[in-house]
């Protein structure tokens, strides 16, 4: 019996829905980037981009354990001398919680074609409404 290889044309993707209160925002991230990556499917083949699509909902009542809020930062560079540009996860949890999350997401994702691909899979949501409600999403427990 030979080995099954998934086929990009054969994947059919389904709709998830990840509720983020009350959660740790690393381990909602690890749960949606397994999904998005198709590691949770029987016929996952690692060279063929067979994820589905992730909601992630209340992404804002997402909790940092420990002392991450005041110790974390989010940093980012211009290219130009003198261009670091710092943001304490405090303020970008207040501010942008859904940038934290794709964050945490987009670094548990393989760096390649197919990482690319799937973080365009991803929605999320400070709230917990959200538009996509005509693909019937599955709720997905963390």
């Amino acid at each position: 019996m030979s080995t099954f290889m998934a086929k990009k044309e054969s994947v059919e993707r389904k709709w998830y829905v990840i509720d983020a209160a009350n959660k740790p925002l690393g381990r909602t991230a690890a749960v949606a980037a397994t999904i998005l990556r198709g590691k949770h499917r029987p016929e996952f083949t690692p060279h063929v981009d067979c994820g589905e699509f992730v909601i992630i909902v209340n992404a804002d009542k997402a909790i940092l354990t420990g002392k991450k809020l005041d110790q974390k930062y989010y940093r980012r560079h211009s290219g130009y001398i003198g261009g670091l540009k710092e943001v304490q996860y405090r303020t970008l949890m207040s501010t942008k919680p859904e940038m934290a999350m794709e964050l945490a997401v987009k670094g548990m994702l393989p760096g390649n074609s197919i990482g690319r691909k799937s973080i365009t899979r991803l929605h999320v949501y400070a709230g917990a409404e959200h538009k996509h409600a005509a693909q019937q999403p599955t709720p997905y427990e963390v």
